[in-house]
């Protein structure tokens, strides 16, 4: 068989054999399609949908093919700043990000025009709606829920697509400069508020400390002046008894003296007849029984003026001074270490006292002022 080229005048065959080749190769470039693995291609033929292309090396029809990339990662979108009035009529400006995921490349390609733009308008509305939908104070404090209330709105409309929201984050909700100036005033006004009454309940806590350390030594002195009172009352029976003892001693002494005076006396005398009273005779024998080398004296015996009875020293308590010392140093005892125990229990806010929890105080106030 013999191919014959067709030769065009004022051209060479060189550069037909080149254009061959040349064709050839866009031929061949344009009917492999090179799909990378984290993505997949969905494939038209004269505008008419074909195939998903799967990631590798695909063969298309050349030149009458067309193919559009979707990207199967996560992708972040901003959502842009937002300006919404919430339902205290409070404007507030707010931003998010979105983190979404395509599923489906058919849907996303057949169902909706442009995905991510799509997703970022919804996003927008959505998060005027929720923000208008809340007080101030909520859209500050609670990020979560509002997170929430965005993903929920998405969900449905964005699955019609063939994309899933995973995430919503709102980043900054901002109130006007205005409303800022006046929470900002109101934080001052309960910060200071906080500070004096920290400052009220500890000057009371160590008011009644002083006090408590103030009753401990009064307590203690008290306890000291009564042993004191104690030890001195004893040391007053104790004398006014020798005094007595030694009062008594001496008139028998004196008596007896001036009985022998008038013995005396009465020897000198010219009578022969004397009458004694009994009571001289008496006390002539216990004198003459402590006389030295006396008939009548007792073994082991002598004046003992000075010793006292059971019933005397059991009426003065002799018997009984150190017992009593010690029940006061007892009772002592057992106040000190009761007062210790009070004071620590104070210092560590334990105790039956009525101070109360500075924060205790806070919420009374805010309850109050509530009502």
């Amino acid at each position: 068989m013999t191919l014959t080229l067709l030769q065009i005048p004022g051209v060479g065959i060189s550069t037909i054999v080149l254009l061959i080749v040349a064709l050839a190769v866009v031929t061949v470039y344009s009917a492999i399609e090179v799909v990378n693995a984290y993505e997949k291609r969905t494939l038209t033929v004269f505008g008419d949908y074909r195939k998903l292309l799967e990631p590798g090396i695909n063969f298309v029809p050349p030149f009458v093919s067309k193919t559009y990339s979707f990207d199967m990662r996560t992708q972040t979108l901003d959502v842009p700043q937002q300006e919404a009035i919430t339902r205290d009529n409070s404007p507030v400006t707010a931003d998010a990000v979105v983190y979404i995921k395509v599923m489906d490349a058919k849907k996303a390609f057949l169902e909706v025009d442009d995905y991510k733009r799509a997703v970022s308008n919804l996003a927008q509305t959505t998060l005027r709606a929720v923000i208008g939908d809340m007080d101030l104070d909520s859209t500050l404090s609670k990020r979560t829920e509002i997170n929430g209330y965005i993903r929920e709105n998405l969900d449905e409309p964005t699955d019609e697509w063939g994309v899933r929201v995973e995430s919503v984050e709102v980043r900054e909700v901002n109130p006007s400069s205005t409303v800022q100036q006046a929470m900002e005033q109101q934080t001052g006004a309960e910060r200071r508020r906080r500070a004096m009454i920290l400052e009220a309940q500890g000057e009371r806590r160590s008011a009644v400390e002083s006090a408590e350390g103030e009753k401990q030594s009064n307590i203690i002195r008290a306890q000291g002046e009564k042993q004191s009172q104690i030890l001195e009352a004893q040391g007053d029976s104790v004398s006014t008894v020798l005094r007595a003892k030694s009062a008594e001693s001496m008139g028998e002494r004196a008596v007896i003296e001036r009985g022998m005076e008038t013995l005396q006396s009465m020897g000198e005398s010219e009578s022969t007849t004397f009458v004694l009273p009994q009571e001289l005779t008496s006390m002539l024998g216990r004198y003459g029984k402590h006389l030295t080398g006396s008939d009548v004296a007792e073994r082991n015996g002598g004046l003992q003026s000075l010793d006292f009875d059971a019933e005397t020293r059991e009426l003065i308590g002799l018997d009984n001074i150190d017992e009593i010392l010690g029940n006061i140093d007892e009772e002592a005892k057992l106040d000190v270490e009761e007062m210790e125990q009070e004071a620590e229990a104070i210092k560590t806010g334990k105790a039956t006292t009525d101070i109360q929890d500075p924060d205790d105080v806070i919420e009374e106030m805010d309850g109050s002022s509530g009502d």
